[in-house]
């Protein structure tokens, strides 16, 4: 991921709405939620939402797929992993013993089968 690519991301993730949509739809991975569905659990007009969902997926981390009347929005997985990926690649200088302690608390929220955070 290119430096550009991650402020991208990072910005649209610096709004409460797009940051509570992305995480609501991290948490719902991976049927995702209609767009409407998506309007009426965070509580903003249909219209605001539409461009709150166009900012993250220009941000690379949403999807969207069509059925049949419906938009299903996704959070794109491989997006947060490269953006997770950018941020912690040289992380501690690359000692383990100052990293272990961040993979472990990823590790159990990412694994499957794997109790959420």
């Amino acid at each position: 991921m290119e430096s550009n690519n991650a402020i991208s991301a990072l910005a649209a993730l610096a709004q409460t709405t797009r940051l509570e949509t992305f995480r609501l739809l991290v948490r719902h991975e991976p049927e995702g939620i209609p767009a409407g569905e998506l309007a009426r659990l965070i509580d903003v007009p249909q219209n605001t939402m539409s461009a709150h969902l166009a900012t993250l997926s220009r941000a690379g981390l949403v999807k969207s797929e069509r059925q049949s009347r419906s938009i299903i929005y996704r959070a794109d997985l491989d997006g947060l992993r490269e953006l997770t990926l950018f941020l912690v690649k040289d992380c501690c200088g690359g000692s383990t013993a100052l990293c272990a302690p961040l993979i472990a608390e990823l590790t159990p929220c990412c694994a499957p089968g794997g109790k959420p955070c």
